[in-house]
């Protein structure tokens, strides 16, 4: 799904002019971004948490020449789903028989 798909989501079920979904999706997209950018993590009810972890500087290998390098320290955005989300979207066997 592409955020094309999404804002044509939003256009079918709210009913917004196409314009509108997509300025609505923008915003959003954007709000999130300028809250994790600034360090902070986004809590998303029943969807799961964007954290910004910082990476501390570590060695690591050059894969094609085998050649040791340090990988610099670095901020990374990690997403942790929330079990109402794993449960929507990992069913188990039982559930899904």
């Amino acid at each position: 799904m592409t955020k094309a798909d999404i804002i044509s989501e939003v256009f079918d079920k709210v009913g917004l002019p196409k314009q509108d979904a997509e300025e609505m999706v923008e915003m959003i997209l954007d709000t999130i971004k300028q809250a994790l950018k600034q360090g902070e993590t986004v809590k998303l009810s029943g969807f799961g948490n964007f954290v910004v972890r910082s990476k501390n500087s570590r060695k690591g290998r050059n894969p094609k020449t085998g050649q040791e390098i340090e990988i610099t320290p670095r901020k990374v955005v990690s997403f942790r789903p929330s079990m109402i989300f794993k449960e929507h979207v990992i069913e188990t066997p039982a559930a899904a028989e």
